[in-house]
């Protein structure tokens, strides 16, 4: 029952995707491309929703949990289509920041090898302090504190990705690839708000995006 959702997104993700390129080959933006591109986005983000639905995420307080987090990186996908607004960006990060929280008690249930997670947190957290040195110059007023709390948050869950890996071995693959896919499709949305904007962000970050929550769902 999951293929249909995996079809719907990919389906929609490849209409974005085109969207996405002739909003960045214009001067000035079509809104009949942003309005198509809105549309698709949300529906690609519902396929994830819907695969969950799908693999019984209603019958386990486990499943229910997974569910939360997307439900917040749903809204967080919703929220990020009205790019040019600076409280919809600020209301999409707690959004994901939320998600992230999500996945750490996704995590946390399944159970963490405290020293894998406390190895992966040194290590990760030398990685964000390079990111952060990357972006801060580019970063103003308050959203340093939003950007900052969310490197912080993401870097987190990476690490707890890490020790759950170690703790459960059996599919250790999913956790990892899951979180290490989602860590670097938002460095590509640091890059495209922050650093330079190109349609080649979006092209390498969403792909990775939307399969880093599939891979999610697929810890059900």
């Amino acid at each position: 029952m999951l293929w249909p959702f995996v079809l719907l997104t990919f389906i929609a993700l490849l209409i974005v995707l085109y969207t996405e390129y002739r909003e960045a080959s214009m001067a000035v933006a079509d809104h009949r491309t942003l309005l198509v591109g809105a549309i698709a986005k949300t529906l690609a983000s519902l396929g994830f929703i819907g695969a969950a639905i799908s693999a019984g995420a209603f019958d386990t307080v486990y499943g229910m949990t997974l569910f939360i987090a997307l439900a917040w990186s749903f809204l967080g996908d919703v929220l990020l289509i009205f790019k040019g607004s600076r409280p919809a960006f600020m209301f999409g990060i707690a959004a994901f920041l939320m998600a992230h929280l999500g996945y750490v008690m996704l995590f946390r249930m399944r159970g963490i090898d405290l020293t894998a997670f406390l190895v992966a947190g040194a290590a990760f957290t030398v990685v964000a302090l390079f990111i952060w040195r990357w972006l801060s110059p580019h970063v103003h007023g308050g959203m340093r504190i939003a950007v900052a709390a969310y490197i912080g948050v993401i870097t987190l869950m990476v690490a707890c990705a890490v020790g759950t890996a170690f703790a459960v071995p059996d599919g250790a693959f999913l956790p990892l690839a899951a979180a290490f896919l989602f860590w670097l499709s938002d460095i590509t949305v640091a890059r495209q708000r922050f650093v330079q904007r190109s349609f080649w962000n979006r092209a390498i970050g969403l792909p990775l995006y939307f399969t880093a929550q599939f891979l999610f769902v697929a810890l059900l």
